[in-house]
């Protein structure tokens, strides 16, 4: 839209610059030519009046036309009646030239301007000469060849001085222009930059209540729904938090009591019906525990702060190993960050997203597998990148789209017993600390979680959170 602005305001004012300009030139231009056919004109009626005079005249005639072929550049020719030449003025090139029979029988003026579009190189003016004394019959004809190279630069500058004044007010109409469409369009700019924050998820997203009336009016509207929809977010946000940690302690005090009832159960039927409630109650437990995590997430009750990298994946594996090892599923940490690498994550983030991604990897792994984790640096030196790669069957291209929906559930065995928000959670707190999360084609098989973290350049801040 701002190119748009700038371009029409230009073509409004080269129309105009035209419409002024153009007429102008056209009429200097026409002004030219008749001041110099008039002039040359003049000159050739007077010589010729002297050539129809009497011997002192024609004397001073050639005195004259000596002179006027030294101050300007113009050359005169002259024949008598009976078409021989009159010395020293020359003749035409062609004897039977049609100016000079007009000129001698008719007794016509001819202008020639060439056959050029304005004119040619020479302007060639023929005049009768008559005798001053008796009838005034036609005594001879006079031309004078009038060359226009002068005339041609004086055009050149009149049509040059104002090409060159339209370019520079078009040039300064085009700065013009500009600063006035960032003007008028910065209410519309200010109202995208808002749509564009509210579509990435920021609800405190408002515009400036600036411009004209009608974008001011579209500012409040955009404004009083943002705040609407804000509130509603927030109490439904509250809303999930609360339900979820009311929820986790039934849920607890359930699975204990189960495990009670299955302690105490002798009838192997029972117990197995009992071992499956306490599966329920386990993933109802993990739902619950996923919900409350994305609630505080999206509250953003934490800021990031330095996290020593390797330590803090080192300590997660320390925890998952036992759980891999019961499967014959090795873990192996790999890469060139040391123990020097601070990232920059909010308190207990990545120790939940770690947490999320080796539980997946962990239950898509066949036994005997590997699970590999890659701590590596951007060569840009700005992010850090932890990998996890497993050795499971892996997703699909659009399995791998829709990996991060919330509750949405593949067709593995994470999707039979997953709840569907690990990686929604993992994505949740990987973008809030400023990170990045994708997921591709593990090498061979399986499937690759890359990770990309903010580098801190102050490490050494207290770790918090577990």
């Amino acid at each position: 839209m701002l190119r748009r602005l700038i371009v029409s305001y230009v073509l409004l004012v080269g129309v105009a610059l035209a419409a002024f300009t153009v007429p102008v030139a056209f009429t200097l231009t026409t002004q030219l030519r008749n001041d110099t056919e008039e002039s040359v004109r003049r000159e050739a009626t007077t010589m010729a009046l002297l050539l129809g005079g009497d011997a002192p005249a024609r004397q001073a005639l050639d005195r004259v036309a000596e002179a006027y072929a030294d101050e300007t550049p113009g050359v005169v020719e002259a024949v008598w009646a009976d078409g021989t030449a009159v010395p020293p003025l020359g003749r035409p090139a062609r004897p039977d030239d049609s100016a000079f029979l007009l000129a001698l029988r008719d007794g016509r003026t001819t202008v020639d301007w060439g056959d050029q579009p304005v004119w040619g190189p020479e302007l060639a003016i023929t005049v009768p000469a008559r005798a001053q004394t008796g009838d005034r019959a036609i005594v001879g004809a006079l031309r004078i060849r009038y060359a226009t190279d002068d005339l041609s630069d004086r055009l050149w500058k009149v049509w040059g001085f104002r090409a060159v004044l339209a370019v520079g007010v078009l040039a300064i109409a085009a700065g013009l222009g500009a600063i006035a469409a960032r003007l008028l369009t910065k209410p519309l700019r200010q109202l995208n930059d808002m749509a564009s924050r509210f579509s990435d998820g920021d609800l405190t997203a408002r515009s400036p209540i600036t411009g004209p009336r009608e974008t001011r009016t579209l500012a409040r509207t955009l404004n009083q729904g943002a705040e609407r929809l804000d509130t509603l977010v927030a109490a439904q946000r509250i809303f999930v938090a609360d339900a979820s940690h009311q929820l986790r302690t039934p849920l607890t005090a359930l699975r204990l009591s189960l495990d009670n009832i299955a302690d105490g159960v002798d009838d192997e039927f029972v117990r197995e019906d009992v071992e499956q409630a306490t599966a329920e109650v386990v993933r109802m437990s993990r739902l619950v525990s996923g919900l409350l995590v994305l609630a505080r997430a999206e509250a953003k009750v934490s800021t990031p702060e330095p996290v020593p990298l390797r330590e803090l994946v080192a300590e997660r594996l320390s925890v998952w190993r036992p759980a891999a090892d019961e499967r014959r599923v090795r873990i192996v940490l790999t890469g060139d960050v040391d123990d020097r690498l601070h990232v920059l994550a909010g308190p207990g983030n990545l120790d939940q997203v770690l947490d999320n991604v080796l539980s997946n990897a962990l239950e898509v792994s066949p036994d005997g597998g590997t699970i590999t984790i890659r701590l590596t640096a951007a060569p840009d030196g700005d992010e850090a990148v932890l990998e996890v790669l497993d050795q499971g069957p892996g997703m699909s291209a659009a399995e791998q789209f829709r990996a991060f929906d919330r509750f949405w559930r593949g067709q593995g065995l994470t999707g039979r017993s997953g709840t569907g928000l690990g990686l929604a959670v993992v994505r949740r707190l990987v973008t809030d600390d400023g990170g990045t999360v994708g997921l591709g084609d593990a090498p061979g098989s399986g499937l690759r979680v890359r990770i990309g973290l903010r580098i801190s350049r102050r490490p050494g801040a207290p770790r918090s959170g577990g």
